[in-house]
């Protein structure tokens, strides 16, 4: 590297020169802060693009290189906003955002310089591992497959032998990710400790306005709330598997072996729908078969997307967002196929990155991706360390709210269904349907930083991170292992959100906020009748409720941009639970006689 620009790299990770500890002196360093981030951060979500839609060796060491520079300003950013701490006098915003500033990685590194580039190489090995990985045959010599191969085989095959070996290759290309997982957790629970807190899960538990112990007790207490649903979706559904397997390998009062669930994680099981459909003979809701039939292209469902936001007197997309995103997967290179949304420059750079199929999942999911973008949009004129949701829940709720309108009669609208389905029966259909996805997600959105929390605290040790990662899967989900699991599996790692080093409890927190948004939404569109039939689809007061909202960005506590959208400073699973109501009066009906719960 030439001298001047180590000179400048050196300049640029150094945070405001000392300002004095006044209330003066901290709004000129949160000033100085935000400048260097937007300009940091920029680098880095560039980089993060290149990555992930050209996965090589190199662009993973120049992801790595720059992730090393952002992490050393930020280490050295949040020592000097310590300097703040006891100063009388300041303004909202300057606390705001050193506060902010203190909880902003998600991956802090120590100050040693060392230890940060490893940490650094590290986080771009174990996402590239996960990127790369295949599964090629019980011998190693058949055709290889990806992710989204084998979860097509986990999503259609209903043959046990065959979901099993798709299962167990797709969990095998996490074994090598076990020691630098390890290494990765002492080290930035270093970087973690270093800034004040007890380990790294106490400093992602300290991103909700409220201390750590507090939001651990609030994430059980929304457990609470839905998990008597949950039970008893399991229960009916495990019936269900048990006639489709046979009761040998679905035995009543156990848990369901993991690969029967029509996903690698038995995360959502929409897609063994038909398995359990309550009532044959309703009007289709195969949404897929129509957008074949009618040619839709990757381009045609993210218009779709756009539409809805639109109707709702939301601005469109860019025209950089149709140039820049990826929307199909490249024939010439490995890329990350897991859907995100992005503003690379902090300044309306919008785009997606998906791999984009043909089907209803991914159509939801455009509309899940383009809420994301569409709070970017609202907030990007903030300060950088405003430009985030109230809360991570909040970005993922938003999108999912959305999707919650995507209901048969919308679905009609834009000539994806020919009928409506009428009556109980249809209705019933639907909301199993619905449920398989939002509910069954619930305790997996809630374990896995179950277990990393645990892990971060040393209350897991290495040597059992894959019982306690079963402990917990059986415990919450009622979902086993379906064969055997060594410590010489790693089967966190099978999962992106673990190798990413992306905290998921904001997964769980979007399953229950996305019906207390909806509701509030429906309220301003002045819907009358059921939660489960309203659609926003073309209510501007819906969108002028949601934008309100979604200008905030965290510049407020989330109790406050909570209190903007829906008048309320709770959390709430009531009205998941409302949205339901149909569904689990005739659940519990059918486990009459059944040996429910595991």
């Amino acid at each position: 590297m030439p001298p001047a620009e180590a000179a400048r790299r050196s300049a640029e990770s150094q945070p405001a020169a000392t300002a004095p500890a006044t209330a003066e002196g901290a709004r000129q360093f949160t000033q100085r802060v935000n400048e260097d981030l937007r300009r940091l951060w920029t680098r880095q979500a560039t980089a993060e693009w290149i990555k992930s839609t050209y996965i090589t060796d190199d662009t993973e060491r120049n992801a790595a290189t720059i992730n090393e520079e952002v992490m050393a300003y930020l280490n050295q950013a949040i020592k000097e906003a310590a300097r703040f701490k006891d100063v009388q006098g300041l303004d909202a915003d300057s606390a705001r955002m050193l506060h902010l500033l203190r909880v902003s990685s998600a991956l802090p590194a120590p100050s040693d310089a060392q230890k940060r580039a490893e940490l650094a190489s590290i986080a771009a090995k174990l996402e590239g591992l996960y990127g790369k990985g295949k599964y090629c045959g019980k011998d190693g010599k058949g055709q290889c497959k990806d992710l989204g191969e084998l979860s097509d085989v986990m999503a259609k095959s209903r043959k046990y032998d065959e979901l099993l070996e798709a299962w167990v290759g797709w969990h095998a290309i996490s074994r090598e990710m076990r020691p630098l997982y390890q290494r990765q957790v002492d080290i930035s629970n270093e970087g973690a400790r270093e800034i004040g807190f007890a380990d790294l899960g106490s400093l992602w538990r300290s991103n909700y306005d409220m201390p750590p112990e507090a939001f651990e007790q609030e994430a059980q207490r929304l457990w609470g709330q839905v998990k008597p649903l949950y039970d008893e979706l399991h229960c009916y559904v495990r019936a269900r598997l048990a006639k489709q397997y046979g009761e040998d390998k679905v035995p009543a009062g156990k848990a369901i072996p993991a690969h029967l669930l029509g996903n690698m994680w038995a995360q959502e099981w929409n897609n063994i729908y038909n398995l359990v459909e309550p009532y044959k003979g309703q009007p289709s809701l195969d949404v897929d078969a129509e957008l074949k039939r009618q040619n839709y292209d990757a381009i045609r469902m993210v218009k779709t997307g756009e539409g809805f936001f639109t109707s709702l007197g939301l601005q469109q997309l860019p025209e950089t967002f149709w140039q820049r995103s990826q929307f199909t997967k490249p024939r010439d290179r490995d890329v990350v196929c897991h859907a995100s949304a992005w503003d690379v420059t902090y300044d309306n750079d919008l785009r997606i990155k998906m791999c984009i199929k043909p089907t209803e999942e991914d159509l939801v999911t455009i509309h899940h991706e383009l809420g994301h973008n569409y709070y970017y949009t609202n907030y990007y004129k903030l300060p950088v360390l405003y430009q985030q949701g109230a809360h991570d829940g909040f970005h993922e709720a938003i999108g999912d709210a959305i999707t919650l309108s995507i209901t048969p009669g919308y679905l009609k609208q834009m000539g994806l269904l020919k009928e409506v389905p009428q009556g109980d029966k249809g209705l019933i259909n639907l909301q199993m349907k619905d449920a398989m996805e939002k509910v069954a997600f619930l305790p997996f959105g809630l374990l896995v930083d179950q277990w990393r929390w645990e892990v971060f605290s040393g209350r897991v040790k290495p040597e059992d991170y894959n019982k306690s990662w079963w402990a917990l899967r059986e415990k919450y989900q009622g979902v086993r292992a379906p064969v055997e699991r060594t410590e010489q599996d790693f089967d966190p790692g099978a999962k992106y959100h673990v190798p990413a080093n992306v905290p998921y409890t904001r997964y769980f927190l979007a399953r229950i906020l996305q019906f207390q948004f909806h509701r509030a939404l429906c309220q301003a569109a002045g819907h009358q009748g059921a939660l489960h039939e309203c659609s926003i689809y073309g209510n501007k007061e819906a969108g002028k409720r949601l934008q309100a909202m979604l200008a905030m960005g965290s510049s407020k506590p989330w109790p406050d941009a909570l209190q903007a959208l829906t008048g309320q400073r709770e959390m709430d699973a009531s009205a998941l639970l409302e949205y339901f109501t149909p569904l689990r009066r005739w659940l519990q009906e059918q486990n009459k006689g059944q040996k429910c719960g595991w």
